[in-house]
């Protein structure tokens, strides 16, 4: 694994983290993300979107959370981006952020699809949300941008990271 770079929302917040330039000397790509939304509500949402500048309906994802009492599962196809809901919003517990590790798969094969799996969630004192996502961008065009952003802003702190995953003996980089 191959860090590429790194993204810190300062003062002020951001609406949306773009990772550019990616190079395509990897096998598959990991986002690691440490955020919290501005979002009213406990809950927020955060979407991948905007693969190689694409605004279309070319996105499907599906989604199963639970929050300890209660699970929800859906599928949802021909979509502008990637929905994930485990992110604290603005009237979560202060200072809480949420954690997720996103894999994108085989992002420079030009012969398939491109393929995203998720695994995130918070805890505040035993509540909070976790989720196992997918997601699918039905292009076959190498990713060399995408953007993550949420309806309002991510907070201060919050953490983006990109690395790059080889499966050869070389360095990939």
């Amino acid at each position: 694994m191959y860090p590429i770079a790194t993204q810190t929302v300062g003062a002020g917040g951001a609406s949306s983290i773009t990772f550019s330039s990616i190079p395509s000397t990897f096998t598959h790509l990991q986002v690691r993300i440490l955020a919290r939304s501005t979002t009213a509500g406990a809950n927020a949402i955060y979407n991948f979107s905007a693969f190689n500048s694409d605004g279309g309906s070319n996105y499907s994802y599906h989604t199963l959370q639970g929050d300890g009492s209660s699970a929800f599962a859906g599928g949802y196809a021909t979509q502008t981006n990637m929905q994930f809901r485990d992110l604290p919003g603005a009237t979560a517990t202060a200072n809480v952020f949420g954690v997720a590790i996103v894999d994108i798969l085989d992002y420079a094969n030009t012969s398939k699809y491109k393929t995203l799996r998720y695994l995130g969630g918070y805890d505040v004192n035993g509540s909070g949300l976790v989720g196992i996502d997918s997601g699918l961008w039905q292009s076959t065009s190498a990713i060399n941008t995408f953007t993550i952003n949420t309806y309002s802003n991510f907070a201060q702190y919050s953490t983006f990271q990109l690395y790059g995953i080889s499966t050869s003996s070389t360095t990939g980089a």
